[in-house]
């Protein structure tokens, strides 16, 4: 009795697991649903799903979507689709919401978008109900030198046929950005765009931003603008500096140039005042050599003195100073 119950115990538990594989790889209940929903799929199909490692569910409940919605998908593109790395639920999501806007998508335009990393149910959204983007704060300098900070909201609508290859909102941005800039930049005064913001937006939108983007520029909003610093000013401010580090450096470049050129003279006066010197020094010898030779006699010498003395007076009546100084020199 033992070996009865433990065989059939085995065997139950043996069919149990086999029902549950069975019930894996063949999802009947799936496949009723399908059949009555219109779908037509066989229970190979269904097989062959799993043995794909796609999931079966995914692939029936989309399609069953989209039959009650009308679109014309197979059970084979939808699997492609999933291989492929691609999101089914978001691809029919997207082509019903399409087709109920009455915008032409479709299913292979539908899945290169998904694939594109794109998300293709938001692009149809937002093709539908326009998105409002704000830009970051743009700084730029009217010709009068004053800085003006602006910030712009684009409304912008999803261009279903540029959204493969098309760039995104930071083209955008960038593009506005440069837009602003250069509008202000091009304003005689900076008054003139507080007057009239809307000038901004006008010049900007002419320019035809959204070339060779996914999205389509509806308009462009001046939402605020603040005056900034006084650019002109500080750029005044910061020449006049440097003109004036400049200057100070010329100065002191001249000023060292008088000085070595005075020491140059110092250094000359010294050098022909030693010559004076040494010329005077030998002053002795030519007299005591001209007495040996006979060429100069006692009264000769007497005259000479004489007039030296005679004029050294004359020197010091005339500057009393300098012979102030030359008795100080002597002592």
């Amino acid at each position: 009795m033992d070996l009865e119950n433990s065989g059939v115990l085995i065997f139950t538990i043996g069919g149990i697991i086999l029902l549950f594989v069975f019930l894996y790889f063949v999802p009947v209940s799936l496949w009723i649903t399908a059949r009555f929903s219109g779908v037509r799929v066989s229970l190979l199909q269904l097989v062959l799903m799993r043995i794909r490692k796609v999931p079966p569910r995914i692939v029936v409940d989309s399609m069953i979507t989209a039959t009650k919605a009308g679109l014309d998908v197979t059970t084979n593109d939808l699997e492609t689709h999933y291989l492929a790395g691609g999101n089914v639920p978001s691809v029919i999501k997207a082509l019903i919401s399409a087709d109920k806007a009455n915008i032409n998508l479709q299913f292979k335009q539908a899945t290169a978008i998904d694939l594109a990393g794109r998300e293709v149910f938001e692009a149809v959204q937002i093709s539908v109900n326009p998105k409002v983007i704000t830009t970051p704060k743009v700084a730029a300098v009217a010709a009068d030198g004053i800085q003006l900070i602006a910030v712009a909201r684009v409304t912008v609508r999803a261009n279903i046929q540029q959204l493969v290859g098309g760039a995104g909102e930071d083209t955008i941005l960038a593009r506005v950005g440069e837009g602003i800039v250069t509008s202000i930049g091009s304003a005689a005064t900076h008054s003139e765009v507080l007057e009239n913001p809307d000038k901004i937006s006008k010049l900007v939108l002419q320019r035809g931003l959204d070339a060779g983007t996914a999205f389509e520029i509806l308009s462009i909003d001046i939402a605020d603008v603040d005056v900034g610093a006084n650019i002109g000013a500080q750029l005044q401010t910061d020449q006049a500096q440097a003109d004036l580090k400049v200057a100070e450096a010329k100065a002191e470049e001249r000023r060292a140039m008088a000085v070595a050129e005075e020491q140059e003279m110092k250094a000359k006066s010294q050098e022909a005042r030693a010559k004076v010197i040494l010329a005077e020094s030998e002053v002795p010898l030519a007299i005591a050599e001209s007495f040996r030779s006979g060429n100069l006699g006692i009264m000769d010498f007497y005259k000479m003195e004489n007039i030296q003395a005679d004029t050294d007076m004359r020197e010091s009546i005339a500057n009393p100073k300098q012979k102030g100084s030359s008795k100080k020199d002597k002592k």
